[in-house]
């Protein structure tokens, strides 16, 4: 009896167990002896095709330069020799293609975390996204082992984009003048939508428009204070100039309505609502000559 309660108390506490965590590539290959590696010559009497395809990466190159010793099949994907005891046990190593997005993550950021420290963070790795899932680590014909080039690449989980960029205005992203990449770091950072920008978000867009950079010595507070975005839209527009609003005015009006409703801009042919607010307040990023931004 004592025998059978026995055996029953070990089920149980197997049962109650948590499963092992399983072990990234790069983690295995660290904690490895070196007995356990096989090297990649041994990998491409199976894996020729991959092989071949893996002549002209980035991590054979960085390999090359460091005498073989950098990065090879089994920096990725753990020590080979259970593998090849095994006959080619798929079990005995670590394969991306059947691992969850943070044992991925995991392993890439093994030697990638110095270059992305914020990519656990970002609104991809939060949804599993993994590295893997844009890049193509062993046959990559696009610039940074993507899969596809930009914008298509994006445009395949960000459809709500796709069609502003087919705006009447819009940035030039589909035209290749303008790249995601170069407003939003995919790798996270501390900003919303992974802007790069990081202590003045003018700066994604003043790195292009210069002529609105300033400083001035008269500032235009809600370009300081909203931001660009307050009047524009990023991506794309109906509105000229990617304004929020079709009409200059409205826009001007949606904080400076009491102003202009007791000025001679509230009176008949000098009306706000005829005249655009931009015939005199030119200067609207701001100005160094006047502080009502007039020419």
């Amino acid at each position: 009896m004592m025998l059978l309660l026995g055996a029953s108390i070990i089920c149980a506490t197997a049962q109650a167990a948590p499963a092992p965590e399983t072990k990234a590539g790069a983690s295995q290959a660290k904690d490895a002896a070196p007995g356990d590696f096989v090297g990649g010559e041994v990998c491409a009497t199976c894996h020729e095709e991959v092989a071949k395809k893996f002549a002209g990466n980035p991590h054979t190159k960085f390999a090359a330069q460091h005498g073989t010793a950098g990065v090879n099949c089994e920096g990725c994907h753990g020590p080979g020799k259970a593998h090849v005891d095994g006959g080619g046990d798929k079990t005995k190593i670590f394969n991306p293609a059947n691992a969850s997005a943070k044992e991925v993550d995991k392993t890439c950021l093994g030697c990638h975390a110095g270059s992305h420290p914020d990519f656990e963070r970002s609104p991809h790795a939060k949804a599993n996204v993994s590295c893997i899932g844009c890049h193509d680590i062993h046959a990559a014909k696009e610039d940074k082992l993507l899969k596809a080039a930009q914008p298509a690449l994006c445009f395949q989980c960000h459809t709500d984009e796709k069609p502003q960029f087919d705006m009447p205005t819009h940035h030039k992203v589909n035209e290749g003048l303008v790249k995601c990449s170069d407003c939003h770091d995919v790798h996270g950072t501390f900003e919303k939508s992974n802007l790069r920008s990081r202590n003045d978000s003018n700066m994604i867009c003043t790195k292009c428009h210069t002529e609105k950079r300033g400083p001035f010595v008269y500032e235009h507070t809600p370009v300081k204070g909203e931001g660009c975005m307050g009047c524009h839209t990023p991506h794309g527009s109906q509105n000229a100039r990617l304004l929020n609003m079709p009409n200059i005015n409205l826009l001007c009006n949606q904080c400076h309505s009491p102003v202009a409703a007791g000025t001679v801009h509230g009176v008949n042919a000098g009306s706000s609502e005829l005249t655009p607010c931009t015939d005199c307040h030119t200067m609207i990023h701001g100005s160094n000559m006047n502080a009502a931004f007039l020419r």
